[in-house]
C-alpha cells in the first residue's frame, strides 16, 4: 500500500478551532482511554538518557496527546534510573495551533508534571529556547517528506534528541480499527473533558465530530512513514553525527512505528 499525501480536516487553517478542539480532545481521551502509547515509554527513558536532557519539548500536542499516562509512567521508573538521573523530566506541550483549554487540563490532572508553551511553534522551527528533547505522537504523518525531513533537519541542527511515534499504520488492520475507535469514541462524547454542549451538537445532532474522526483517521493511516521511508529520510540529513533507532514497538493493541535520534557524544 503506497504512501498518500492527502489533507486532514482538522489540520486546515480555515477549519474552526472549536472544531479542531473538539477533534483534539476526542484523540486525547481515546489515547489516554487505552493508554496507547505505553510501550515507547522504555524508548523515552533511553533518549532521556542519552542526550542527558531534563526537558521534553513535545510538539503538535494536539490537546496533551499521551502525556498525563506517560509522565506517570516516567516517574514510576525513576527509581530504577542511576542515581545521577533521577530527576524526573520537564514536559512541555507545544502545538501550531495550541489548544490553551486542554493544556491547561492536562497541566492539573498531572498534577503540574506536564507544562505547556502558550505560543504557536511551528515543529519546522522550533525557538531556540526550547531546548530538549523534541517528541511527536500521532503527527509526524501530517507532513509530506520534504516538511518532515525539515523536523528532523531542525532538530539536528539544533544539537537535540528527536522521537517520533506513531500509532497508525498503513495496513488494512489498522484502517478497519479507525472504525472501532471512533464509535467508543462517539458512545463516550458526554465523558470527554472539557465538557462542552457544543461537542454534543456537533456529535449527536450534527454528526460533524464523528465524519471528521472517521475521515482524518482513514487517512491518517494512509499517510503513515513506514520504517524503511524513515531510514531513507535520515539518510538525506546534514549535520552533527547522530544514532538512530527506528522500527516498531510491541506490546500494545497496536505496533507503534517509532523513530529516535540522539547526537553522538
Amino acid at each position: 500500500m503506497r504512501r498518500i499525501q492527502f489533507f486532514e480536516f482538522h489540520e486546515l487553517a480555515w477549519f474552526p478551532s472549536s472544531l479542531r478542539d473538539g477533534i483534539t480532545d476526542a484523540l486525547q481521551f481515546g489515547i489516554h482511554q487505552l493508554r496507547a502509547y505505553a510501550p515507547v515509554v522504555p524508548l523515552l527513558e533511553n533518549a532521556l538518557d542519552a542526550t542527558g536532557s531534563r526537558l521534553i519539548v513535545d510538539m503538535c500536542s494536539g490537546a496533551g496527546g499521551p502525556w498525563i499516562d506517560l509522565a506517570r509512567q516516567l516517574d514510576a521508573r525513576m527509581p530504577s534510573r542511576s542515581a545521577e538521573n533521577r530527576l524526573a523530566p520537564e514536559i512541555l506541550l507545544t502545538d501550531k495551533y495550541p489548544n490553551l483549554g486542554a493544556f491547561e487540563n492536562v497541566k492539573v490532572a498531572s498534577g503540574n508534571r506536564v507544562d505547556f508553551y502558550p505560543a504557536p511553534v511551528d515543529a519546522m522551527n522550533v525557538p531556540e529556547e526550547l531546548q530538549g528533547l523534541r517528541t511527536m505522537f500521532t503527527s509526524f504523518h501530517h507532513f509530506p517528506p520534504e516538511e518532515a525531513r525539515a523536523i528532523l533537519q531542525n532538530a539536528v541542527a539544533a544539537n537535540n534528541g528527536i522521537g517520533v511515534f506513531e500509532l497508525p499504520r498503513r495496513a488494512p488492520s489498522t484502517i478497519l480499527l479507525t472504525f472501532a475507535f471512533v464509535f467508543m469514541l462517539f458512545v463516550c462524547t458526554p465523558w470527554i473533558r472539557p465538557f462542552r454542549w457544543s461537542r454534543l451538537l456537533w456529535t449527536y445532532l450534527i454528526p460533524i465530530l464523528p465524519f471528521v474522526l472517521l475521515f482524518d483517521g482513514v487517512v491518517s493511516c494512509l499517510r503513515t512513514y513506514r520504517p524503511e521511508e524513515l531510514r531513507e529520510m535520515v539518510a538525506k540529513l546534514n549535520g552533527s553525527e547522530y544514532r538512530w533507532e527506528i522500527g516498531e514497538a510491541a506490546g500494545g493493541r497496536i505496533p507503534i512505528t517509532y523513530l529516535v535520534g540522539c547526537p553522538r557524544v
